[in-house]
């Protein structure tokens, strides 16, 4: 079983921000292959279903980005799922928005979410990470990633999210490479 883990905060004044990338694509997900609610609290949202013929849970950390990890280990511990099945999906400010990568343990970037994530359950989790760009100075960064997307920068976005939701099958299968090559190149299978 898969857990696909997007971070964000709750809210709607937060729904579209940069910050939130990692809820809209779980929110695509849970659209785009019919997948139902498996559980709701306050600490969390929860669905449970198929994706690309992959059993996947998909995981809404709802106790806003700096404590993501609490609810996220609860949840891996309880259900006794491997690291090794995590996937954390989040926006990256040093990667150009509409552009993605993927990587395996290491540094946080001083990302809140995945400083909180990194507490709980350490660092050896699978990242996508996907791009909103950097607003140029470092004492912009709190306010950039909460405001929304300008819309032409929100049509980059769903594109890439159009891409993702196509070539998923081969990130699920471990095929990071061929999926990175497969989405970035705008090709679906």
């Amino acid at each position: 079983m898969r857990i696909l883990c997007g971070l964000g905060n709750p809210g709607n004044n937060y729904k579209l921000t940069r910050h939130n990338v990692g809820f809209r694509l779980i929110e695509q997900l849970v659209k785009n292959f019919s997948i139902d609610e498996y559980l709701s609290d306050e600490e969390k949202q929860v669905f449970k279903g198929e994706v690309e013929g992959v059993k996947c849970y998909l995981f809404k950390p709802l106790t806003y980005m700096n404590l993501s990890g609490i609810p996220l280990i609860k949840f891996l511990n309880f259900y006794k799922i491997n690291r090794e099945d995590l996937i954390v999906i989040h926006d990256e400010l040093d990667i150009e928005l509409g552009k993605i990568k993927i990587k395996f343990g290491g540094g946080n970037g001083g990302h809140k979410g995945l400083q909180s994530i990194d507490q709980s359950i350490g660092n050896n989790y699978k990242r996508l990470r996907i791009g909103i760009g950097h607003p140029g100075s470092k004492d912009l960064v709190d306010k950039y990633v909460l405001e929304k997307f300008e819309e032409n920068e929100e049509s980059i976005l769903n594109s890439t999210f159009q891409s993702i939701l196509g070539n998923l099958q081969y990130l699920l299968e471990g095929q990071d490479d061929l999926f990175l090559t497969k989405t970035l190149s705008g090709k679906k299978e």
